[in-house]
C-alpha cells in the first residue's frame, strides 16, 4: 500500500495570491493504492550487478521515453517492479503490462511502461530530470535531484466548493502522508493556527500511505481559518507557506488554474470559513 504524487501537486500554492480553485485542482494529483509485483531486489540478486554501479536508468515505452536516474540504495529498499494495482491486471493507463514502483519518491519516478534498466555509475542527467521535473529555488539555482515527496497533509472535508448551512458541530477530515515513513501526529487549527488540537489518525496507518485524519469542530457561525500540519516517523514536519517561501521562493504572477508547474508544494493549506459558510482558499 502506497501513495503516488506527482511532482507538481499542490503547485497552484507558489501563487502570490491564493488561486480560488476546489481540492482537486490544488491538492488532488495524488492517490493511493495497492500495488503487486516483484522486488526490484530480487531481480538484481538473480542477474547480478556490477559493484562499481551507485545508480540505475529507468526508461519507459511511452512515446516520449520518459527516462529517470534513481539510486541504487533505493532497489534494495522497496523499488518494485508493479504488475498488478487493487488485484487487478494494470490498467494502460497506469503503465501496464509493468511499471516502475518507488514508494515515496516523486511520482514521475515511477516510469510507466517499463522496459529497460540499466546500472551505471553515475545519474544520465536526462531531459526530464535536468530541465522538467526540478527545483528552481530564488537563487536561480536548483536541485541537482528532487526525489523524496516530503510528509504533506490538506483537509478535504470542508473544502472550497463546500458551504456550512448553519452553526454547529462539523467533523473536519483530511488526508496526510509522507514518503518518509509513517505519519505520527496531525494536528488541526481553526483560528489561522493561534490555537492547535490534535487530530485522531484513522488505523492502518501505514508507511508512505494516506492516512486520513478526524477531529469534531463547533463551527459558532463566525470566520474561521482551518488548517492541518503533519509530522511524520521520522521527525520531519510539513511547513507553513511562509517558511516554504522563504527557503524556495514564489512566482512572480498568478498562473492559470490547472497550468501543470512540476514544483512540489507541501505547505500547510488554510482553509477560510466566512460568516455565510462558503469556504475559500486563502494564505494565512
Amino acid at each position: 500500500m502506497t501513495f503516488l504524487e506527482c511532482g507538481g501537486n499542490g503547485a497552484p500554492l507558489f501563487s502570490p495570491q491564493p488561486l480560488q480553485a476546489n481540492l482537486q485542482a490544488l491538492h488532488g494529483l495524488a492517490s493511493c493504492a495497492e500495488w503487486t509485483g516483484v522486488k526490484l531486489s530480487t531481480l538484481f540478486d538473480e542477474a547480478g550487478i556490477d559493484p562499481k554501479a551507485k545508480w540505475f536508468i529507468a526508461e519507459g515505452a511511452d512515446a516520449p521515453h520518459l527516462t529517470r536516474s534513481v539510486p541504487l540504495k533505493k532497489a534494495w529498499d522497496d523499488a518494485l517492479i508493479a504488475l498488478y494495482q487493487n488485484g487487478e491486471r494494470l490498467m494502460p493507463a497506469n503503465g501496464y503490462p509493468m511499471r516502475l514502483l518507488l514508494p515515496g519518491y516523486e511520482g514521475n519516478m515511477n516510469v510507466k511502461y517499463l522496459r529497460r534498466i540499466k546500472l551505471v555509475e553515475e545519474p544520465a542527467m536526462s531531459f526530464w530530470e535536468s530541465k522538467v521535473y526540478t527545483q528552481i529555488l530564488p537563487s536561480g539555482k536548483a536541485y541537482q535531484f528532487y526525489l523524496l515527496q516530503e510528509v504533506k497533509s490538506f483537509i478535504t472535508q470542508p473544502s472550497p466548493g463546500v458551504t456550512l448551512k448553519e452553526p454547529g458541530f462539523y467533523e473536519i477530515s483530511g488526508i496526510a502522508y509522507s514518503g518518509a515513513g509513517r505519519i505520527s501526529k496531525v494536528m488541526v487549527s481553526a483560528d489561522g493556527g493561534q490555537s492547535w488540537g490534535e487530530a485522531v489518525l484513522q488505523e492502518p496507518v501505514l508507511s508512505k500511505a494516506f492516512t486520513r485524519f478526524r477531529m469534531p469542530w463547533r463551527w459558532s457561525g463566525g470566520a474561521a481559518i482551518l488548517q492541518s500540519r503533519a509530522w511524520d516517523e521520522a521527525g520531519n514536519a510539513q511547513p507553513t507557506r511562509s517558511q516554504f517561501v522563504a527557503q524556495r521562493g514564489e512566482l512572480k504572477a498568478v498562473p492559470p488554474v490547472g497550468a501543470v508547474l512540476n514544483q512540489h508544494c507541501n505547505v500547510v493549506t488554510s482553509w477560510g470559513v466566512d460568516s455565510a459558510g462558503e469556504v475559500k482558499h486563502v494564505y494565512a
